[in-house]
């Protein structure tokens, strides 16, 4: 990295979100330096997730706009901002949603992942540091995206939300880790933790529940069933360990129902991806009695209520849930990525599609069809 633009704006194209469901339009863009505990990092390759168009549709939330959507991706630390120690220019790194202060009860807890100081935020369009946007056209602020905003060539991020990794590691790949597949990967295998041999119930075939299922391909279950409403996707699923596929519309029974007399009297876990409080209650209803563990990933509506009877727990059920796949983004996410490096788990198939940063709208067209499972998007092309 040229250190030429250490402390200067950098002018750079971004692909800017100026209102609710319309297409994102490539602009320049100004990019402040790096304050106190901030990384400026140049972008090499993004990839969309649900969660962009989700916030880009706007239907359910605050409407953060004009804004910088992403945050999925890989790149190159380009200057750090005071404070910052532990990263340097040209590290390769992966932003994350989420982050890891290491100061925290959180961060300093082995149980969780959840820092009280950089945790997702879906509201906020400014940095921590001073509450301000390092984004700007002619001077008017363009709002930042769960501190990431990684659909800009350089962009601001807190170093607690960035994984320095393996400068091996091919970003074009490793960029797809820092979201969807370690959410569905690390519920299966650091909550739900499956013995060699068991059976699985993976709830929702889009791309975290196929990282689920490739948890529970890793762990060496036996029986990994897949539950979803498109009977499109099991052909795709098998690729990632799935032995089984349900469709609850082909039955007139509750498919835990259905799993507990395939599985004579249940799983051994499950692990739901839809967000739907009804696969919630199937998901935990159809584990097996004694020692079946359920796990929610699923972002459900913030009206949603899961209801069950109590006797499901108190026949030693155990139902848990999960933020981004218990990893904490910093001390973790670099070994997802060893694990790819040393062969053990495959992302390449995660990947069906690539389009340069031009076509950006292209990946957006291919998710709201339901085409493919992770859109690359080549930022120098």
């Amino acid at each position: 990295m040229s250190s030429t633009t250490t402390g200067q704006v950098i002018r750079c194209k971004a692909a800017v979100a100026w209102e609710a469901g319309k297409p994102l339009v490539i602009e320049e863009v100004e990019v402040a330096p790096p304050q106190k505990m901030e990384v400026r990092i140049k972008i090499l390759f993004t990839s969309l997730c649900h969660t962009d168009v989700y916030f880009w549709e706007a239907k359910g939330q605050n409407p953060v706009f004009p804004r910088i959507l992403g945050h999925e991706a890989g790149g190159v630390v380009e200057s750090v901002g005071e404070g910052v120690t532990d990263l340097q220019p040209g590290d390769h790194v992966l932003p994350v949603f989420t982050g890891e202060c290491k100061e925290c009860a959180h961060c300093k807890s082995e149980e969780s992942n959840m820092c009280d100081l950089l945790r997702i935020n879906t509201d906020r369009g400014v940095m921590l540091h001073d509450q301000k946007s390092r984004f700007s056209i002619n001077g008017k602020p363009i709002f930042h995206f769960v501190g990431t905003s990684t659909f800009s060539e350089y962009t601001v991020v807190h170093v607690g939300c960035l994984a320095k990794i393996n400068p091996l590691a091919p970003l074009d790949k490793v960029c797809v880790l820092s979201c969807g597949i370690s959410t569905g990967l690390g519920a299966t295998l650091n909550v739900a933790k499956p013995k060699k041999g068991s059976s699985v119930a993976v709830f929702g075939l889009g791309a975290v529940g196929l990282a689920a299922a490739e948890g529970a391909r890793i762990s060496g279950a036996s029986r990994i069933i897949g539950v979803d409403l498109n009977a499109n996707r099991f052909e795709l699923a098998k690729k990632f360990g799935v032995t089984e596929f349900v469709n609850p519309k082909d039955y007139k029974k509750p498919v835990q129902e259905v799993i507990a007399e395939m599985t004579n009297g249940g799983v051994d876990r499950s692990v739901e991806c839809t967000g739907h409080v009804d696969a919630m209650i199937s998901a935990f209803e159809c584990v097996h009695d004694g020692w079946g563990v359920a796990v929610l990933v699923g972002v459900p509506h913030k009206d949603a209520v899961f209801k069950t009877s109590p006797m499901n727990l108190l026949n030693e059920r155990t139902l848990k849930g999960t933020f981004f796949g218990n990893y904490k983004p910093r001390s973790d996410i670099p070994s997802v990525v060893e694990k790819y490096m040393n062969k053990e788990l495959e992302v390449e198939k995660f990947i069906t599609h690539e389009v340069p940063f031009s076509e950006i709208n292209k990946a957006f067209d291919l998710m709201l069809k339901g085409e493919g499972i992770r859109c690359i998007i080549r930022m120098d092309a």
